[in-house]
């Protein structure tokens, strides 16, 4: 059935090459052509609108001719093995399994050691994050500090002066108290 159906897809690529060519000498197709492709035969029908359409006929097995295999007709034969032929397909089907759990469990470790340098990546960046976040806490904190500090200098500063001027106040007050008095 198989072989006929692949028939049939390969053969209708070649009908529509050939009523392409076709067409181009002859605009309109004989009535009563039939074109034979081993197992089918294809007659063209009316023209439609839509375009040309054909109908295919594929033969019963039973008008196949005698030099063709009856492919329909009977199921292929199986021919009979020896034991030894089980066992060596055996083991080969067991050494073939073997290779491919072999190679699932290659690809698993190697996933594996990919998702730990993944990993490893992750906390190594996230180490530098943090030791990185650290420092600018710190140089901002020191930056405070002596902001603090300059501040805290600049108010002092000014407190003496404050002190001074009233000392020079009072001392002013004092020598007009006295050439006033």
């Amino acid at each position: 059935m198989a072989s006929t159906v692949s028939a049939y897809k390969e053969k209708m690529k070649e009908m529509s090459m050939l009523s392409l060519i076709c067409s181009c000498f002859y605009s309109q197709p004989h009535p009563n052509s039939i074109y034979q492709y081993g197992d089918m035969e294809v007659k063209p029908i009316n023209k439609r609108a839509s375009g040309q359409s054909f109908e295919v006929i594929l033969k019963a097995p039973n008008d196949l001719s005698p030099d063709r295999p009856h492919s329909l007709c009977s199921p292929p034969k199986k021919k009979d093995m020896s034991l030894d032929e089980v066992q060596k397909r055996l083991e080969a089907a067991e050494e073939r399994r073997k290779s491919q759990e072999a190679q699932v469990l290659k690809q698993l470790a190697e996933k594996r050691d990919h998702e730990r340098d993944v990993l490893h990546k992750a906390l190594e960046e996230n180490n530098n994050f943090s030791r990185m976040a650290e420092e600018k806490l710190n140089y901002k904190m020191e930056i405070n500090k002596e902001n603090r500090e300059a501040h805290l200098n600049a108010l002092k500063e000014r407190l003496r002066e404050k002190e001074r001027h009233a000392v020079e106040v009072r001392r002013n007050k004092e020598i007009q108290a006295e050439l006033s008095g």
